[in-house]
């Protein structure tokens, strides 16, 4: 494992603490990654604010992901057929009256990297619906000091690692700093986690040889590099 970023709790619980203050106000709650989850309840535990709160708050999360919100909330309205912002949008663009609703996304502040246009795409394709959207910074996502990969990077310019495998585009931002240029990892075959994860990988100049065609969990991940190899 050489994790690239790594996930912290916010510096300041400003903005974050004023949503929680008037949940009420929101129709739906729309968590795009689990760490999201994890951090928006435990902020409402830190606060001492009940989840019966929510109970007239519809919420969404993606694939495995619904699993950790229920076991906070109790409850999930949404799971998308696709799990990924654009599968978001799709769903709720079918019902009637979602551009009088009001939304908060809860989001990663990213540190130190470029922003991915993840979760700006998903806030762009929800206003353009109508609909009124608060982004909150729920979390902090940051890159790891290349400096305690030095093994790491090592095996991989030496090509003994088979397979880099990205869950996400800051995963990548994060190591394309790492290395000095792709010819650092140019014998590693590069597995991406879905079409959107590969999409900005491949606009970073990363060549994507395995993409899994089932991104709800990891073991779809898993399953997909598994079949590279058997073929």
């Amino acid at each position: 494992m050489m994790p690239t970023i790594e996930t912290c709790y916010l510096s300041n619980y400003t903005q974050l603490d004023n949503a929680l203050n008037r949940i009420k106000e929101f129709d739906w709650i729309i968590f795009t990654s689990r760490n999201g989850i994890i951090a928006f309840f435990h902020r409402m535990n830190d606060l001492k604010i009940s989840i019966s709160v929510l109970e007239n708050c519809q919420l969404c999360a993606l694939g495995k992901d619904s699993e950790s919100l229920f076991s906070f909330s109790g409850k999930v309205d949404l799971i998308p057929k696709e799990s990924s912002p654009t599968g978001i949008v799709a769903e709720l663009r079918k019902m009637s009256q979602i551009h009088e609703k009001k939304l908060l996304v809860p989001a990663p502040e990213v540190v130190d990297l470029p922003e991915p246009n993840v979760i700006p795409n998903l806030i762009t394709d929800l206003e353009n619906l109508g609909i009124n959207v608060t982004r909150v910074p729920t979390y902090i996502t940051r890159s790891i000091d290349k400096n305690i990969y030095s093994i790491e990077l090592d095996l991989i310019r030496q090509g003994k690692i088979d397979v880099i495998a990205f869950s996400s585009t800051a995963e990548i931002e994060s190591f394309l700093r790492m290395v000095n240029s792709p010819r650092d990892y140019r014998d590693c075959t590069i597995a991406c986690f879905g079409p959107y994860t590969t999409a900005n990988a491949e606009k970073l100049g990363v060549e994507v040889s395995i993409v899994s065609t089932d991104y709800s969990s990891f073991a779809g991940f898993a399953e997909a590099i598994a079949r590279f190899f058997v073929v």
